[in-house]
């Protein structure tokens, strides 16, 4: 069976395009549905950013295709814990569930940056709390899956072979 075969630029591209399909996805889920982030959901737009800008970076540079593609699997990977983590506080009895903290605009005035980066890694109260579902699956739970393609699909370009004619 002979398959298509595409240039490591150009599947580095499509996983760019991936990750803005996802961010558009979350402003509209924001902007339109008028769904409000959580600390933790802003972490993983964030870490779908990076992921999506090492993918740009590797398509335009078209050297380094092992860097490239250890980078993103694992800036993907690290999106990956922070969506499991927030499943998981949704998952949460909720007697157990962290208390809600005040707005993230608040906290980036009124507290220290370490104390910002905890909270927005860590979640709180509002992270628990499931606002829409797809097949069953809350919006983490999705980016949780997006974010192993994601890092699949940049190991992918780790084993690339080229053509030696």
């Amino acid at each position: 069976m002979n398959f298509v075969k595409f240039s490591p630029r150009i599947c580095f591209f499509l996983g760019f395009a991936a990750c803005a399909s996802l961010l558009a996805t979350g402003a509209y889920l924001q902007f339109v549905e008028e769904l409000e982030p959580c600390p933790l959901c802003i972490s993983q737009r964030l870490a779908i950013l990076a992921t999506g800008v090492v993918f740009l970076l590797a398509a335009l540079h078209n050297r380094g295709r092992k860097v490239y593609a250890v980078l993103s699997a694992l800036i993907a990977l690290i999106g990956a814990s922070i969506s499991a983590r927030h499943v998981w506080l949704q998952h949460l009895p909720p007697e157990e569930v962290p208390e809600c903290s005040p707005g993230l605009e608040y906290v980036f005035q009124h507290f220290p940056l370490a104390d910002t980066v905890k909270l927005m890694l860590t979640g709180t109260g509002e992270c628990a709390k499931v606002d829409w579902t797809l097949l069953g699956l809350s919006i983490p739970a999705w980016t949780l899956f997006a974010f192993v393609l994601l890092a699949g699909w940049g190991m992918l370009q780790f084993f690339y072979k080229t053509d030696s004619r």
